[in-house]
């Protein structure tokens, strides 16, 4: 992962506020034959004595899950909103553009569930995302029967994490005009731009208020 130090969040709980906000990760694994498998899951993450763990369920018997389940070392990556940066914006302006991006790596290590941490992995995972248990779709409205019938299809599993890296680009190398030019540029764009000068204006009123 690209690693520089003004690309860096301000401290740790910048990066689990990130995580939480970014669910829909991609788990990235290693299968029997050497090669790499990739799987896109929605997590929740749980703090049990100090200790981040990413809860999730797959479908058994696929190409991710079996090499989950040979190799428990994965890598779970979260991203957020990025776009292109023209250097049009830049002065001077005849110098590379770039890629405006925040990303965090979570490096862990698969512990699969029996049946009985699977439900309560179903449970926290409907209720989490439905808001609540007072949604027609929360897991209590659900008929047992229908959540085993279901459960005989699936693995959950949770990811004990053993480290986290993190970028967080966002044009903090560059002077304050230049940022202003480059979120108001952003502005005018589509949606996912938009994201991009949102992401820079809070990370930039970071560091403005921390100097």
């Amino acid at each position: 992962m690209y690693n520089i130090s003004y690309f860096k969040a301000n401290n740790q709980e910048d990066v689990l506020e990130f995580m939480k906000a970014h669910p829909f990760v991609v788990i990235c694994g290693i299968g029997e034959d050497g090669k790499p498998v990739a799987t896109h899951l929605p997590i929740m993450m749980v703090e049990r004595n100090d200790q981040l763990f990413l809860q999730a369920h797959a479908m058994r018997n696929q190409k991710h899950t079996l090499a989950f389940e040979q190799n428990s070392n994965v890598l779970v990556i979260f991203q957020s909103a990025h776009s292109y940066i023209s250097a049009k914006l830049y002065e001077p302006q005849n110098v590379a553009s770039t890629w405006n991006y925040s990303a965090v790596h979570a490096s862990g290590i698969v512990h699969f569930l029996n049946e009985d941490g699977l439900y309560q992995v179903l449970k926290n995972l409907t209720d989490h995302f439905e808001g609540g248990t007072e949604s027609p779709a929360s897991f209590n409205k659900l008929a047992d029967a229908y959540v085993h019938e279901h459960m005989r299809a699936i693995v959950g599993f949770e990811i004990e994490v053993t480290h986290l890296q993190e970028v967080f680009k966002l044009s903090q190398n560059k002077s304050e005009k230049t940022k202003e030019q480059i979120i108001q540029q952003l502005e005018k764009g589509a949606a996912t731009e938009q994201q991009v000068a949102a992401d820079m204006k809070k990370i930039n009123a970071t560091i403005a208020h921390k100097n």
